[in-house]
C-alpha cells in the first residue's frame, strides 16, 4: 500500500447504473440493462433467448439493440416514459421492436429462472399502477432506473454530495483541489465527457503551474437522446407491504417493504434507516441499491431525495485486506503455526524448519561434525545419499488427506479427475491429476480405495484447503444430486515416509504385515499393525525408491517414529527434509504442483497424457478447455529437463530460458527453470523447467542469460534423471 499526497486530483470515476426495484426482481435472470450489453458485446455470451427490457432512460435501448443483434428475440422493450422519442428509440421501432410506454415490469415470475414479466401501465410520480397487467413469456428482465456517478471517493474528502434533478443523480461538491470528471458529475454523453475530461485536466495543470499540451480527442457521432424520467420503486397492484418481495440491496436482502417500515416505525435519518435495514452494509457498500433506497425513503417521508440526503461514504472504495495495511512492517504473521505430531523430535534434533503452508516442515538436519555444523548443501547432499542408497525417513504428515464416502464416491472423483476411478480396486492407490474448469492444473496427488465406496484423497500441503474447497463447490453447486461427503483428516494422521533400498528389511522387523513383492507391489496399500499400532501402509513412493507410507492415528506417532530409529541404526536410517524431498523428487521428474506449474500449463503440457481419460463417459472439469485452439499449440511451454553443459552450475530457479543468446535485447524469452538443485547422484546440477515446444527439442541447447552478465548453456533432456524405466520403485 502506498501513500500518495497529491497536489491535485481528477476524478474520472464514472457511474453505477441502477437497477429498477420491482417484485421478484432476485429471481435469476433479472440482470441490469449493461450487463446484458457486456455479455454480449465483451464476452459473446447471450444470456438467454427471450427479453423484456424495462427502462427510464434511452441508455438501456442499446440492451435491446445488442440482443437483437445477436439474432435472440426482444418481446417488448416496456419504458416508464410518455411517447420516447431518442435515436436509440427510433432503432428500435425501424426494426420492429414492440415498445410499450408509460409502464413498467411491475413483477418478474418464476422460480429457479425468469419464465415471465408482469407489465402494466404505470403512475410513477402518484406511485400507483394504472392498467391491467400483462404477462409476457421471456427468460430475461433487464431493467435500468439510469446512471449514479461514483461519488464515492470525493465523499471521502468530508464534502457532502448534491443533488442534481436534471441527471437524477448526486454529483460530488467542490473540494478545493479534486476535479470531477465526465460521469462522475453526471456528463454521461461521449463527446461531452471527453471534452469534460480535457478540460478538468487542464484546471488540474494550471493549478500545479502547468500548462496542458493540445490533443485531438476522437470524433464522436453526436446522438439526440429522450430525457429520463425520474423510477426506482416500481408500484405494483398491492401494497409493499403486501407484495411479493421487491429487493433493493441484493446482498443483505433489504426489501422496499423493509424501508417502508422502517419509516414507519420513526426512522426518518437516512441513516437510521439504513441501521434499521442494513441497507448498503454489504461488499458494494450500496453502490447499486443506495438511490433506490433513499427514493424509497423520501416517498415514504414524503420528502424530496435531496431532503432526505445520502448516506456517509467511508473508505475504502474497496475491500482491503489487513495484510495490505500492515504492509511489510508485519513482524510476526498473525497466522496460526501447526505442528505434526514429530514437530519437538524434531526440534531436539536440530532441525531446520520452512513454512509450507501453515505448517512448520522440517527442511533439513544439519549434523556437527568436528565441531562444525553442516551447510544445508552439506546435509542435503548426506540426505539425498542415504536414501538412494540405504534408507531415510520423512515425516510427511502435512500432506492433505480428505475422506471420501459415498454410494456416488467413484463416479465424483471421475468427474473431479482427469483419469478413471471406476474399476479401482480396494487396496489399490492411483496418481490423480486435478485442474481447474480453464484446463489448467491445479493439484495432483494419490487417492487409495479403502472400501467400494470409500476412498482417501491425498493434496499437496499447501493445496490442501483449496481442495477441500473445490470439492465442496463441485458437489454443492453442479452435482447435488451425487450421494458423497468430504471429511478433512489431514490431522488425525501422522504419515512416516521409509524409503530406500533397506526399506523393507527394516519395515518387515516392526510389521505384521506380508511385505513381499508380489502380495504387497507398488500402488497398493495394506492394512495391519506397525510396532504394536494400528496402522494403513501405502506402498507410494514420491522419491523413485522403494517406500512404504506408514499412516497412524497421530498420537501414536511418535512411538513408531522411535521404534522405527531403534530398529533403523544398522541400516543406516536417516531423517531427511524437505530440501532433500525437492531434490529426490526432481530427480525423477516428478513434478509440484504451484512450482512446476503456474496456474498455466494443462497435463498435456507436462506430458502426462497418460493420466488422462479422454474417453470417460462424464466430462470431468477441464475436458472441454483441453480442445481449445490455445491449449492445442504445438509452441506451448512444455515440461523438460535441464542438464546444463557446466556440472557445477546450478541454474538459478525463476531463469529465463532463449533459444538466441546473441539477440538484441529485449530477447524473446521461450520459458523458465522450474525447479533446480545439485544433484549428488548424477553429481552435477540440473533442472526441470517449461520451454516453448519443449518436447520435440530433446537434445538441442538453450541459454539463461543472468543479471550479472554471464550465460549459461544447458541441454533439453528428458525430465526424468534417475531410474528413467522405474525398476527401483518395484523392486
Amino acid at each position: 500500500m502506498h501513500r500518495v499526497r497529491a497536489g491535485q486530483v481528477l476524478l474520472a470515476t464514472g457511474a453505477h447504473e441502477r437497477p429498477l426495484v420491482y417484485a421478484g426482481n432476485d429471481v435469476p435472470g433479472n440482470l441490469v440493462a449493461g450487463a446484458v450489453s457486456t455479455y454480449i458485446r465483451r464476452y459473446g455470451v447471450v444470456p438467454g433467448n427471450r427479453l423484456v427490457l424495462s427502462t427510464s432512460n434511452d441508455h438501456a435501448y442499446r440492451a435491446a439493440l445488442d440482443w437483437d443483434d445477436a439474432g435472440r428475440e426482444v418481446v417488448a422493450i416496456v419504458d416508464a416514459r410518455q411517447a420516447p422519442d431518442g435515436e436509440l428509440v427510433e432503432q428500435a421501432r425501424a426494426r420492429g421492436i414492440r415498445i410499450i410506454e408509460g409502464s413498467a415490469v411491475i413483477e418478474a415470475k418464476g422460480d429457479k429462472r425468469v419464465s415471465g414479466a408482469r407489465v402494466a401501465t404505470i403512475d410513477a410520480e402518484a406511485f400507483k399502477v394504472t392498467g391491467q397487467a400483462e404477462t409476457l413469456a421471456c427468460d430475461t428482465i433487464a431493467s435500468s432506473g439510469g446512471y449514479s456517478p461514483v461519488i464515492h471517493l470525493a465523499s471521502h474528502t468530508g464534502a457532502r454530495p448534491t443533488w442534481n434533478d436534471e441527471i437524477l443523480g448526486f454529483v460530488p461538491s467542490l473540494v478545493k483541489g479534486v476535479h470531477a470528471a465526465g460521469s462522475a458529475r453526471g456528463i454521461h454523453d461521449l463527446a461531452e465527457g471527453l471534452a469534460d475530461g480535457v478540460a478538468r485536466a487542464c484546471e488540474a495543470l494550471a493549478a500545479l503551474g502547468r500548462t496542458a499540451q493540445a490533443i485531438t480527442l476522437p470524433q464522436v457521432d453526436a446522438r439526440r437522446e429522450g430525457k429520463a424520467c425520474a423510477l426506482y420503486q416500481v408500484p405494483h397492484e398491492k401494497p409493499t407491504l403486501r407484495a411479493p418481495k421487491q429487493f433493493v440491496d441484493l446482498q443483505n436482502d433489504v426489501t422496499a417493504a423493509g424501508i417502508e417500515l422502517a419509516t414507519r416505525e420513526g426512522f426518518e435519518s437516512i441513516e437510521h434507516v439504513k441501521r434499521y435495514t442494513a441497507m448498503g452494509f454489504g461488499t458494494d457498500q450500496g453502490k447499486l441499491g443506495n438511490i433506490n433506497g433513499m427514493a424509497i425513503a423520501a416517498r415514504c417521508l414524503n420528502k424530496s431525495i435531496p431532503e432526505v440526503g445520502t448516506t456517509v461514504f467511508r473508505p475504502n472504495y474497496t475491500p482491503v485486506t489487513f495484510g495490505a495495511i500492515v504492509g511489510r512492517h508485519c513482524r510476526d504473521l498473525f497466522d496460526p503455526e501447526r505442528y505434526t505430531a514429530l514437530h519437538q523430535w524434531h526440534v531436539e534434533h536440530g532441525a531446520e524448519f520452512e513454512d509450507v503452508g501453515q505448517w512448520k516442515r522440517p527442511w533439513y538436519f544439519p549434523r556437527t561434525v568436528d565441531g562444525k555444523k553442516e551447510s544445508m548443501d552439506e546435509a542435503v547432499a548426506r540426505e539425498c545419499l542415504a536414501v538412494r542408497e540405504k534408507v531415510g525417513i520423512l515425516d510427511a504428515s502435512t500432506l492433505g488427506k480428505i475422506d471420501i464416502q459415498g454410494p456416488d464416491a467413484r463416479e465424483f472423483l471421475g468427474r473431479i479427475y482427469t483419469n478413471k476411478w471406476e474399476k479401482l480396486a480396494v487396496g489399490k492407490c492411483r496418481y490423480g491429476l486435478m485442474c481447474r474448469d480453464d484446463g489448467m492444473l491445479m493439484d495432483d496427488g494419490t487417492t487409495s480405495c479403502l472400501g467400494e465406496n470409500h476412498f482417501l484423497m491425498t493434496t499437496t500441503t499447501g493445496g490442501a484447503a483449496g481442495v477441500m474447497e473445490w470439492l465442496e463447490l463441485w458437489h454443492q453447486t453442479e452435482w447435488p444430486e451425487l450421494d458423497v461427503t468430504f471429511t478433512s483428516v489431514t490431522d488425525h494422521w501422522a504419515t512416516m515416509t521409509v524409503t530406500g533400498p533397506e526399506a523393507r528389511k527394516l519395515l518387515a522387523e516392526i510389521t505384521d504385515i506380508d511385505l513381499d513383492r508380489d502380495s504387497f507391489k507398488f500402488m497398493d496399500w495394506r492394512e495391519g499393525k506397525v510396532a504394536d499400532v494400528p496402522a494403513r501402509v501405502f506402498r507410494i513412493s514420491f522419491t523413485g525408491e522403494l517406500a512404504y507410507e506408514i499412516n497412524v492415528q497421530a498420537n501414536y506417532a511418535l512411538h513408531v517414529w522411535k521404534t522405527l530409529f531403534k530398529h533403523g541404526e544398522k541400516y543406516g536410517l536417516t531423517p531427511y527434509g524437505t530440501e532433500t524431498m525437492h531434490v529426490l523428487r526432481a530427480e525423477k521428474g516428478f513434478i509440484i504442483a504451484g512450482q512446476d506449474t503456474d496456474g498455466s500449463v494443462t497435463p498435456e503440457d507436462l506430458g502426462m497424457q497418460w493420466a488422462i481419460g479422454y474417453d470417460k463417459p462424464f466430462s470431468w472439469v477441464g475436458k472441454r478447455s483441453l480442445s481449445r485452439p490455445d491449449t492445442r499449440r504445438i509452441d506451448r511451454k512444455q515440461l523438460v529437463g535441464l542438464k546444463p553443459k557446466d556440472p557445477a552450475v546450478v541454474l538459478e530457479e525463476g531463469a529465463q530460458i532463449v533459444f538466441d543468446p546473441d539477440h538484441a535485447i529485449p530477447m524473446p524469452m521461450v520459458g523458465h527453470v522450474t525447479s533446480s538443485y545439485y544433484s549428488p547422484t548424477l553429481k552435477s546440477g540440473f533442472a526441470l523447467a517449461v520451454v516453448k515446444g519443449g518436447h520435440s527439442r530433446m537434445g538441442e541447447t538453450v541459454y539463461l542469460p543472468m543479471a550479472d552478465g554471464k550465460t549459461h548453456a544447458a541441454e533439453i533432456v528428458s525430465p526424468i534423471f534417475v531410474d528413467p524405466k522405474g525398476e527401483r520403485q518395484h523392486v
